[in-house]
């Protein structure tokens, strides 16, 4: 009876467990689920708002609970189960999914976000000008940085730890302008908005632009996923999650001005809506599953040679693991 009593007991915790860290018991009916999407207020977040503002979630008949992150805490956020979808930053994405964060990527939304900036009278006009330099980050596993290492790696700059012919210094993203304008580092690797906010305010140029420079600004850098288990237990929730989050990009492919309107007035973002529309018209909102695929396999394999992903890991199989692919003609 005591052995019952303390099974019994046993089971009662780890049921509460699972509800408070948000997740739905497997059980559920497919009809009855709602997903938690998780976002951080991110500018180029607006595949997901437009999802929830425009009725696309709505459409594909899928219930949804979208949840505000603070900034750094989406992977935690999976992890922990209190959301089991979300936008992320495919470069951000790669290193995590090689130590088992247990998500998938669904999609491609667009490209663009990364830039490296230099102040517009600075001596510094090309990439190898930047040998010997310092180069300000918001941290050193961010996008941005990833992003300037695999363009300094691809201009003949070595950026891998054993020789590193740059030094990069972290500040927050607010004090980054502040840092080239002191001199603490000659140049900053950012991303939008903050990125486009600094060439407006502190007279900075662009050496390098994911949304514009070739080929970054052929591939796709910002992607749709959802956790493990939503993939495995309600692959059609997953299927949704993906055709609405496609057809929001594609709506704003030609709608960037109102696409900025609403963040804004919705207080997904903040700023000026004109000048946020101006950034979004820099993207390449095309979404694209196997885009996002293939950029996977570009991204990975840099990452190794710049040191960011350990090299005995097999890409291709992390790639074939880190995806869910839909055979769906409403999913491109």
């Amino acid at each position: 009876m005591k052995k019952n009593v303390l099974w019994i007991s046993v089971m009662l915790i780890a049921a509460l467990l699972l509800t408070s860290c948000g997740q739905q018991p497997a059980t559920s009916k497919a009809e009855d689920f709602v997903l938690k999407v998780g976002y951080s207020g991110g500018l180029c977040e607006a595949p997901l708002h437009i999802a929830q503002e425009k009725g696309f979630f709505q459409e594909e008949d899928l219930k949804v609970e979208i949840i505000k992150l603070a900034p750094g805490t989406a992977f935690e956020a999976v992890t922990a189960g209190q959301v089991n979808a979300g936008f992320g930053l495919l470069a951000s994405l790669i290193q995590p999914l090689s130590n088992g964060l247990p998500i998938k990527i669904t999609s491609g939304l667009h490209t663009g976000c990364d830039k490296v900036l230099v102040p517009k009278d600075s001596s510094i006009k090309t990439l190898t000008d930047l040998k010997g330099k310092r180069i300000g980050v918001p941290s050193m596993n961010s996008s941005p940085i990833i992003f300037a290492k695999r363009a300094l790696a691809d201009a003949g700059v070595n950026v891998t730890e054993k020789s590193p012919e740059v030094e990069f210094v972290v500040f927050s993203p607010s004090e980054l302008p502040l840092a080239l304008q002191r001199g603490a580092v000659d140049a900053l690797a950012m991303n939008d908005p903050t990125a486009a906010v600094a060439i407006r305010e502190n007279g900075l140029t662009a050496l390098v632009d994911s949304g514009v420079t070739e080929p970054y600004s052929k591939q796709y850098c910002c992607t749709a996923y959802v956790r493990d288990d939503i993939a495995k237990d309600y692959p059609e929730i997953a299927a949704k999650y993906t055709r609405a989050m496609q057809k929001a990009s594609a709506w704003i492919a030609k709608n960037q001005d109102e696409a900025a309107k609403i963040q804004v007035e919705k207080k997904y973002v903040p700023g000026d809506p004109v000048f946020n529309a101006s950034i979004l018209k820099t993207y390449n909102y095309i979404p694209s599953a196997q885009g996002a695929y293939d950029a996977f396999s570009i991204t990975a394999k840099q990452l190794q040679q710049v040191g960011m992903l350990d090299k005995a890991i097999d890409v291709d199989a992390l790639q074939k693991n880190s995806f869910l692919l839909f055979k769906d003609p409403g999913i491109q």
